[in-house]
């Protein structure tokens, strides 16, 4: 019997349209022979839809034809099963039951730990880093400052709340120029280089932090690394045990990798998600260096607690040979299957193997204790039967 594998995807985030690229690559790969596929699909008002349809990229370019043949569902969990309900018609009937989740939904609401917490809630098994890996994974903040109390190179930092800014901007920029120029300003929270500028006098500074607060109210602020080389390394894994992919070295025309450079090759042809960045497999480094990446990323994923497939992107000042880690991607754009191709493991063999993580940390998961099987208001009710009364009248 097939295993009923629900892959959500979309979601309430400026990432929305990645996620759809990166689950459809995602469903066209996975074993069809082990696992039933129920596309799960949430639009940008956070509503979700499933129907097999939706596994067809053409059908989201008419929103209103989708969600015209496409069932409107909920998630529920009745008698230790898992199922999807219609929310329309009169009766709700059952649309499918399932058994595993997949998460692939970038950024906002999906890779930040809401998803998880909810799937977390509702008790199904599902695939990926778990609500804390995942919260820290995509707050860029908590990220730096784990990693460096870890021992994981990173570039000199700080940050801040929009109030803080509005309130005294003047203080606030006197503190970040501490750092020097030219600098980074990113939202906190968000991916996919969206709201990243690179600043190189006050004036910069400033409205690259007002564009920043448009999208997040916690504004991350860094030194730029001079000489730079970009490269990504995928691991795979739980904090047991971790695999590495080849290093990739991402070219870009631009001072920082912009959305279009990771998502649609500068803007050329029909976008393959992050497949259509340009990149040069292996990175063009030396030795020293690859051994530097590979140290730190496992160090970075374990130090995160993360599990299933992410990518880790690094910074190199190849004059000083320095590498700093920039971030991780918890569901990493197209699940790095390039990365992984690169280093003779299929994507469907990738795929199998986030799916049989998952399984087992769910399992790992169950057998820990989560309560106790004791009944203190049981307790309270008996010696406190004034105070129960008192709440009656």
């Amino acid at each position: 019997m097939r295993i009923k594998l629900g892959v959500i995807f979309g979601g309430v985030s400026v990432e929305h349209e990645v996620s759809v690229i990166t689950a459809i690559q995602a469903m066209e790969s996975i074993d069809a022979q082990k696992y039933e596929i129920i596309p799960i699909y949430i639009d940008k008002q956070g509503i979700w839809y499933s129907g097999a349809m939706l596994r067809d990229i053409k059908l989201y370019s008419d929103m209103d034809l989708l969600k015209r043949y496409a069932k409107e569902v909920i998630l529920y969990k009745r008698d230790n099963l898992f199922y999807l309900q219609n929310k329309r018609g009169l009766f709700r009937k059952d649309v499918t039951e399932l058994d595993l989740c997949l998460p692939i939904m970038h950024g906002t609401y999906g890779e930040d730990g809401n998803l998880q917490g909810y799937l977390e809630t509702v008790g199904i098994p599902y695939c990926e880093s778990d609500t804390y890996a995942a919260v820290v994974g995509q707050d860029k903040v908590f990220m730096k400052q784990i990693w460096k109390e870890s021992g994981v190179p990173v570039v000199k930092f700080d940050w801040f709340f929009d109030t803080d800014y509005n309130k005294d901007p003047e203080k606030i920029i006197e503190r970040l120029e501490k750092i020097g120029y030219p600098l980074i300003v990113k939202p906190a929270r968000l991916g996919s280089s969206v709201g990243i500028k690179v600043c190189k006098n006050q004036t910069e500074l400033n409205d690259a932090i007002l564009d920043a607060i448009n999208y997040d109210n916690k504004i991350l602020v860094e030194e730029v690394v001079d000489n730079l080389v970009e490269v990504n390394i995928s691991v795979l894994g739980n904090y047991q045990k971790q695999s590495l992919s080849v290093i990739e070295e991402v070219g870009s025309k631009n001072s920082i990798l912009t959305y279009e450079d990771k998502y649609t090759g500068g803007g050329k042809g029909p976008s393959k998600g992050m497949a259509s960045a340009k990149r040069i497999i292996p990175a063009r480094i030396s030795p020293k260096l690859e051994k530097e990446v590979c140290d730190a990323a496992i160090k970075a994923y374990r130090s995160l607690n993360s599990s299933g497939v992410v990518r880790i992107d690094f910074l190199i000042d190849s004059k000083n040979e320095k590498v700093y880690a920039n971030e991780i991607n918890s569901i990493p754009g197209s699940l790095s299957f390039y990365l992984w191709e690169k280093t003779d493991k299929e994507y469907h063999e990738l795929l199998d193997d986030i799916l049989n993580l998952g399984v087992r940390a769910f399992k790992n998961k169950k057998s820990k204790i989560h309560s106790f099987d004791t009944n203190i208001l049981s307790n309270y009710a008996n010696n406190k039967e004034k105070g129960i009364k008192g709440i009656k009248k």
